[in-house]
Formats: C-alpha cells, sequence, structure tokens
C-alpha cells in the first residue's frame, strides 16, 4: 500500500520522510480559490478541511496506483481579529502581515483528509482539522524586509515557516509543531486509525 501525498510542500515531504515515510508525491492541481468560492460562508476549521478534501479527492480520481492512501492538506493562519490569512502571494502581502504579526499569537489551522484505494476504487474517507498557537517575535523592520526579500514567506500559510529563515522570528509553538510545517501527525495517524489502518505498517523497512 502507497502512502500518497496530495502536495507539491518540501516541507511536508521532508516531516514524513523523517517519520519513517517515503510517499509518492502527487500534486492535486486544485483551484483553491474556486473551492472557497463554492463554500458558503464556511467557519475557518471547515474552510481549510474543504480543501484538503478538494486535493485528496483530484488526487486519489487520477491516482494510477490500486492500493493507497491518499492523504491531502491545508493550512491557513486564523489572527486574532478573526480573519483567516493563507499564503501571502506578493512582497507586500507578506511584509504587511509580518507588521501585523509581530509581537502576537495566532491560531494555524491543519485540514487533513485521507482517501482508501482499494483495487483502484475509492473505498473510505475521513478528515479532520486541529489549530497550533504561534507565537510571533517582533523582528525589525530591517529583518522584516531581508526575510520577505528570500521569498520564503510569499508562498507558504501565513507567510512564515518554522523550519526556515521564518524559525528565527517564532518564540514559541503551542500544540502539535509538524503541524506547523504542514502535516500534522498526530492527526494523520488518528484518521488512518479511523480507516483501520494503523501507522507504523507504513513505516519504511531497512532493506537487507
Amino acid at each position: 500500500m502507497r502512502f500518497v501525498l496530495a502536495s507539491a510542500s518540501p516541507a511536508r515531504l521532508s516531516v514524513l520522510r523523517s517519520a519513517g515515510i517515503e510517499p509518492l508525491v502527487q500534486v492535486s492541481g486544485v483551484d483553491e480559490d474556486a473551492v472557497t468560492a463554492s463554500l458558503t460562508d464556511p467557519a475557518p476549521h471547515e474552510l481549510v478541511t474543504a480543501l484538503a478534501q478538494a486535493k485528496a479527492e483530484a488526487v486519489a480520481a487520477e491516482l494510477a496506483e490500486p492500493d493507497a492512501v491518499v492523504v491531502g492538506c491545508d493550512s491557513m493562519l486564523l489572527k486574532a481579529d478573526g480573519e483567516i490569512v493563507g499564503k501571502p502571494g506578493t512582497p507586500e502581502v507578506a511584509a504587511k502581515r509580518w507588521a501585523q504579526n509581530a509581537g502576537t499569537s495566532a491560531e494555524l489551522l491543519t485540514g487533513h483528509a485521507i482517501i482508501r484505494v482499494r483495487d483502484g476504487e475509492i473505498t473510505d474517507r475521513t478528515a479532520g482539522h486541529l489549530g497550533t498557537a504561534v507565537r510571533f517575535g517582533t523582528p525589525t523592520q530591517a529583518e522584516i524586509d531581508a526575510y520577505v526579500a528570500t521569498g520564503e514567506p510569499l508562498h507558504v500559510a501565513g507567510g512564515f515557516t518554522l523550519e526556515g529563515f521564518g524559525g528565527w522570528f517564532i518564540e514559541g509553538v503551542d500544540g502539535d509543531p509538524s503541524s506547523v510545517l504542514g502535516i500534522s501527525l498526530p492527526l494523520t495517524r488518528k484518521l488512518l486509525a479511523d480507516l483501520g489502518l494503523t501507522i507504523t505498517d507504513l513505516w519504511n523497512r531497512p532493506t537487507s
């Protein structure tokens, strides 16, 4: 049985590899804006979960592997004022968000969806979400400008990373740190258990 990651995220791939999983990576190509527009006033956790489900469904529908679990993920930052934000996309937006987030805390919401494929057919589905509190430091304007100039925050949820350049400016995480990296190992394990699967059965085995 193959573990299929429906994401192009290098951070998610790195987390899984470090945790004993060598996934098959297959990017969904889902139009996230279209999925969001199709929802009627979703709660923040409903939005990230729906996006994760859409990604998993898209990959499962095109999967060549006859026996697999497809894992879709999505993350967004829920700010203290109730605004939910995804990837900044531009340097201007990234710089503005960092100026707003400096010295504050926000909740990174992570949605996961898992689809079980047997004999080329979808047989089971499950999904869930969790939140992790992130405490932002107070970088100087020069530090914010330098960070934005790396290009790193433009294409990641909330405009920051924990494992990259952004880690210098994150003062703490309350909750599951792997979820801040893009894929929650505890939540993934629980969702797999919902489908009757044990994560240890999917770990890489040394070859003799």
